[in-house]
């Protein structure tokens, strides 16, 4: 379950926070089955988890935010073709107001990920960002491929 921690997926090289760098972006997702995707998660160990499970079905993850400042910067930075985006983050601001500025700012859309899906005012500050779906956490890799997929036909 992504959502608990798995000491062998952490154990491995840790990467930047913040790899800011001038990427190119091609507007268009990869053949409608891949994306370049943002990871925004406070928990650095659950960030991993889903790092490892997009990588392996093929997807690039372009970084892995923890607060919705770092989310925005690297989104401007880097233009990953979506975000996954985790409710509660570390910082003041949550997921919806970073997915806010990412879809109002950038066209970015998110899938947001979270343990309160059934938070009725959340969902409606969500609403204006278009969502691409709602995660339940603790999620199967699987089932995180699976929202993923259906995300990208969305776009």
């Amino acid at each position: 379950m992504i959502g608990a921690i798995d000491l062998e997926a952490a154990s491995g090289p840790k990467r930047p926070r913040h790899p800011i760098t001038a990427v190119s972006h091609d507007a268009t997702v990869d053949q409608g089955t891949k994306a370049r995707i943002l990871i925004v998660e406070d928990d650095h160990f659950i960030g991993l988890e889903i790092e490892a499970a997009l990588q392996q079905a093929g997807h690039d993850v372009v970084g892995i935010a923890a607060t919705a400042a770092e989310a925005e910067a690297m989104a401007r930075a880097l233009r990953p073709d979506m975000a996954i985006m985790d409710i509660r983050l570390a910082g003041r601001r949550d997921g919806v107001e970073a997915a806010t500025i990412l879809y109002a700012e950038l066209g970015i859309r998110s899938l947001f990920a979270t343990a309160h899906q059934g938070d009725a005012e959340m969902r409606r500050r969500a609403a204006a960002t278009r969502p691409l779906g709602w995660l339940a956490k603790p999620f199967s890799p699987s089932s995180l491929i699976e929202a993923v997929k259906a995300a990208i036909a969305q776009l």
